[in-house]
């Protein structure tokens, strides 16, 4: 598997990573500059040439990858016999500079129903490094020529036409992907609130609509779905910041992402202490 192929597989399954490149080389090495190694939480992939270079670069990158807020950092070594190492002797010769570039988990939304609101929500999204999945039955939300304003997204978008059964798609979605929930039809809602509940591994669930029409869900979900109070008061409704009440959809949107945003703040464990580090590692 090439390099690109195993970052984008860890993305997809949403699993944290390092990627490893020979960024400098002096004398002789094992590999040129610009070898590539990833390094997953328990599979790797590539090589930057073995041995001893390779094996420390293993266990710094699955240090980083336990570490919040991990930044990019590089790594020297001196290949010659008269270095101590910790997995033993190179002596190509050379020294050999290795950068160590952290491969966060990123956010995942699904946006169901890709009407006025979802298509400015969309344009919003997309400017962000996150995986953005847009769903609707209406073949014509998702034509090319309207999605165009995505193209060059920094989000990876993924397009979904289910004109039948849109809450099947929420089965296929990543784990801890955020549902937002505002097609056009509000039967096609009140199916998704209740398929989500019953899906496990999802993030966040939201709701666009009235208070009128969350009373009405809420008792269909309780007598119909058989969802006890705890498990409906999952659906957050309605979404967006409550600070900004306009209505016009891009308004709408700014909010919604707005408080979004602020969820993938709160979702980053807390960086580590310095000193609980050290401890740690002691």
């Amino acid at each position: 598997m090439t390099w690109v192929a195993a970052v984008a597989r860890l993305r997809a399954r949403r699993e944290p990573g390092v990627l490893v490149t020979v960024a400098t080389v002096r004398g002789h090495a094992p590999r040129k500059a610009g070898a590539k190694l990833v390094v997953g939480q328990s599979q790797t992939w590539g090589s930057i040439g073995g041995g001893n270079i390779e094996a420390v670069a293993i266990d710094r990158a699955r240090e980083l990858i336990g570490t919040p807020d991990a930044e990019t950092e590089l790594m020297d070594f001196a290949l010659n016999d008269k270095v101590t190492n910790r997995h033993g002797v190179q002596c190509c010769g050379g020294t050999v500079s290795v950068l160590l570039e952290p491969l966060p988990v990123v956010p995942a939304v699904a946006i169901f129903g890709v009407g006025h609101v979802g298509w400015e929500l969309a344009r919003i999204l997309a400017r962000h490094n996150l995986d953005l999945h847009l769903i609707d039955t209406r073949p014509e939300q998702l034509a090319d020529d309207r999605l165009s304003v995505l193209a060059d997204s920094v989000a990876q978008v993924h397009v979904h036409h289910t004109p039948l059964l849109p809450e099947e798609v929420l089965a296929e979605l990543p784990p801890g992907t955020h549902i937002l929930i505002m097609t056009h039809d509000h039967a096609e809602d009140a199916a998704l609130c209740d398929t989500a509940l019953r899906t496990t591994g999802l993030g966040s669930i939201g709701l666009i609509g009235s208070s009128a029409k969350w009373a009405r869900f809420r008792h269909r979900l309780a007598t119909e779905g058989g969802h006890d109070a705890a498990t409906i008061d999952r659906i957050k409704t309605p979404i967006g910041l409550s600070e900004i009440t306009g209505k016009e959809p891009a308004t709408i949107a700014v909010s919604v992402a707005a408080d979004l945003l602020r969820a993938f703040e709160q979702e980053r464990p807390a960086p580590v202490a310095d000193s609980e580090i050290a401890r740690t590692r002691g």
